[in-house]
């Protein structure tokens, strides 16, 4: 999906990334977080995905936050209209780690792309762990 706009990276208001893109009405910013959340959204409806693997950095920075953080384990990275997503996710056991991981890179490709009209790079995954379904406990 090629794009016709040309998007910056810019910082406003609370330290957050913004992506700016020009328009005839004015200017439209939306937020690396926005790109993350719908990334995290894509990913976990993806059949065989578990849940999303976070980062230390993201375990600390929600405890600071106090807060659960819905794109733990996704970093989105814009250059001009180009975005590149890293997540990290758990695989549910007696999934196919590869087709799960290549349906995961489709889903979220396409959910950036038609969320933000950029072009949507790379989409790395990297599958940090297995799930195992919960186990009911006998009394």
């Amino acid at each position: 999906m090629s794009d016709h706009r040309k998007g910056s990276v810019n910082e406003m208001a609370e330290g957050k990334e913004y992506i700016s893109c020009p328009d005839e009405l004015g200017t439209i910013h939306i937020s690396e977080d926005v790109l993350a959340v719908t990334a995290a959204v894509a990913a976990l409806e993806v059949e065989g995905i578990g849940g999303l693997a976070a980062n230390l950095g993201s375990d600390i920075a929600e405890l600071l936050a106090g807060r659960k953080n819905l794109s733990k384990g996704v970093r989105v990275t814009v250059a001009e209209s180009a975005v590149t997503v890293d997540i990290s996710l758990l695989v549910k056991y007696g999934s196919s780690v590869q087709e799960s991981a290549k349906a995961v890179q489709t889903a979220v490709g396409d959910a950036i792309a038609n969320a933000s009209g950029f072009t949507v790079t790379a989409v790395n995954v990297h599958v940090a762990g297995v799930s195992f379904p919960a186990q009911k406990k006998n009394k």
